[in-house]
């Protein structure tokens, strides 16, 4: 089981909403090599954390199956999405046309180098536990030995609003 958050606040520079580009960017993960897009969660409308008077994001998570891929080349593929939907890293937390990141490939635990594994801030996020919680409520974390479920229970859901529709 790969998960993988997906996000956006800003249009394309084609003028594509953020929540075209989520869609467009699931439908990009399940083109990936050896990977298919097993479930999808809803989209959720989600405050900037932290707070910054940026646009809401769309938020949702994506559960893709096939062999654990090397955590770096996934990354590598990730960011290669994001580039093509015009991503731009000028700061972090900032607005962005496109997010997409890693928030687990199975049990795996990589603490170094980059991409680390499991996701180091996802069981503190609302935004990315809520969506994933949809796809993979059942899914433990490898470090702290709690459900997705769980973990979303633990946190305030506040700021995290479904949208109408799914997918």
């Amino acid at each position: 089981m790969i998960l993988v958050a997906i996000g956006a606040n800003l249009p394309n520079a084609e003028g594509a909403s953020a929540l075209e580009t989520c869609r467009r960017a699931a439908a990009a993960l399940d083109a990936l090599p050896g990977l298919t897009l097993k479930a999808l969660s809803r989209w959720y409308e989600t405050d900037p954390v932290p707070p910054s008077g940026q646009p809401p994001y769309i938020n949702g998570v994506a559960l893709l199956a096939g062999p654990a891929p090397d955590p770096a080349a996934l990354l590598i593929a990730l960011q290669g999405i994001e580039n093509a939907f015009g991503r731009v890293r000028e700061a972090p937390n900032a607005a962005r046309t496109l997010d997409l990141d890693i928030v687990a490939i199975g049990g795996l635990v990589r603490l170094a180098p980059d991409p680390i594994v499991p996701h180091p801030r996802a069981h503190l996020r609302a935004f990315v536990l809520v969506p994933l919680a949809d796809v993979a409520p059942d899914w433990v974390h490898p470090i702290l030995g709690q459900t997705a479920s769980a973990l979303q229970a633990a946190l305030p859901a506040s700021g995290v609003r479904p949208m109408p529709g799914r997918g």
